[in-house]
């Protein structure tokens, strides 16, 4: 029979492991840190052998000090030029790229590939490529029943966006949600899900920055103005909570409502974009999810390994997947966490959930002046949208409605309760009426 240990020896058990876990930790990211020098160099000559031009990165610290003098676009996050490598800023194997011009001028032709050459260039993946027409972004309309029903009495039906979050696409509402809408939802409401600017079966363009602003505009051009919505709700989950909050401040006289789910809220004080960087992927080794999540957004050439082996060649992996599973069809999250890039998903890690971080508090401020109703659902036990970037959210949104949710995760928030969080919704729309 064991014996427990008395409290006093697992505080000393405690204190003794703890200073052994962060110096491991430190030499697995220190070893990161040059190994991401030593791959920026090799994709840096890989890439003009190849494409004739050595592809622009974030370790240039010409770029970093032009940063400083506030040279470059405020959409671009500081947390793309001033995360910390000790090997890089010692200047050691440093490969100096010459940055091209990001713009968001990506509808015009290119005599480049539309893709770069570690990306994957299979018909799916470029299903987005067209003859010269603007590209646009793919998304899925649920019209309301009443349209075309005998009962038609020309009412209005009701708008609602859904925006997913990081590495995912429309599927995580249509595939989840969507069927377990009631019958006077599907005959009131059109319900659009869409595939976010760089993900799922949307345009990936090589030379945008995946700002907030680029998502803002291609939402716009897309589906508001296409669609002529004069009135919508906003239903987003994670990354695209911060896409949400920029489209209503933009259209706070035509958003009804706003349900954020697992919103990675960051105050803007100080150096915003390196905070939230650090609360939402601080170098941690465990659990596996948080060093993922470290370990692809601090380190932007092994991320880009690890893409050019897994999603250019997801085909591969996916008829793998398929032959020891033995199922016909993977489950959509599985597809889709290979459905980008890996320059529209760093771009956007960067630019939308750490430099947005910027702008959500102003985004707040305008939307509680003119009195938009925000629901805010969280997990109680998400640990990559901590339960503290829910306190900070209520502190700077004193109006907004809070729903904890008990033992549920980042995921589960949402998969496992999909009736109840479909009635929930319906709840918070018919409020608004």
């Amino acid at each position: 029979m064991f014996m427990s240990l008395p409290l006093s020896s697992q505080k000393w058990l405690t204190n003794c492991v703890q200073p052994l876990i962060s110096i491991l930790c430190c030499l697995v990211f220190l070893m990161f840190d040059l190994l991401d020098s030593v791959f920026c160099v090799i994709y840096g000559y890989l890439d003009k052998l190849i494409e004739g031009e050595a592809l622009p990165c974030c370790c240039s610290n010409w770029e970093r000090q032009k940063r400083r003098m506030n040279v470059t676009d405020d959409d671009m996050s500081d947390s793309l030029y001033e995360r910390r490598n000790i090997f890089r800023e010692m200047g050691f194997l440093r490969y100096e790229r010459k940055r091209e011009d990001s713009n968001t001028n990506f509808d015009k032709g290119s005599a480049r590939s539309v893709n770069r050459w570690s990306d994957c260039g299979c018909d799916s993946c470029l299903s987005w490529v067209n003859d010269g027409s603007e590209y646009k972004l793919h998304f899925v309309v649920k019209e309301p029943l009443l349209v075309t029903g005998e009962n038609f009495k020309g009412k209005p039906s009701e708008n609602v966006i859904f925006l997913h979050g990081f590495l995912c696409s429309s599927s995580f509402w249509t595939e989840t949600v969507f069927p377990y809408f009631s019958e006077k939802t599907n005959h009131e409401y059109r319900l659009i899900g869409i595939d976010l600017l760089g993900f799922g079966k949307s345009p990936k363009p090589r030379d945008c920055s995946y700002t907030l602003q680029d998502h803002v505009e291609m939402i716009e051009k897309s589906v508001v103005l296409p669609l002529e919505m004069t009135t919508f709700h906003l239903v987003a989950h994670s990354m695209g909570c911060i896409i949400a909050l920029a489209l209503a401040a933009k259209y706070p006289k035509n958003v009804k409502s706003i349900t954020l789910v697992a919103p990675p809220y960051t105050s803007s004080e100080g150096d915003a974009c390196l905070n939230a960087l650090s609360m939402l992927a601080g170098k941690k080794l465990w659990s596996p999810l948080s060093f993922g999540s470290s370990f692809m957004s601090w380190y932007e050439h092994l991320g880009r390994t690890v893409c050019l082996v897994y999603c250019r060649n997801h085909r591969i992996w996916e008829s793998i997947l398929k032959f020891i599973t033995r199922r016909r069809d993977l489950h959509f999250l599985t597809t889709d966490m290979t459905r980008h890039t890996h320059h529209s998903a760093w771009s956007s890690m960067h630019n939308v959930l750490c430099g947005g971080a910027k702008f959500v508090d102003s985004y707040l401020i305008i939307l509680t002046r003119v009195g938009v109703r925000i629901n805010v659902i969280q997990g109680e036990k998400d640990q990559v949208v901590p339960m503290e970037c829910c306190s900070k959210f209520e502190l700077k949104a004193p109006n907004a409605e809070i729903n904890i949710i008990p033992n549920a995760d980042h995921g589960t928030v949402l998969f496992g309760r999909e009736k109840e969080f479909a009635l929930s919704l319906e709840h918070i729309w018919e409020s608004c009426c």
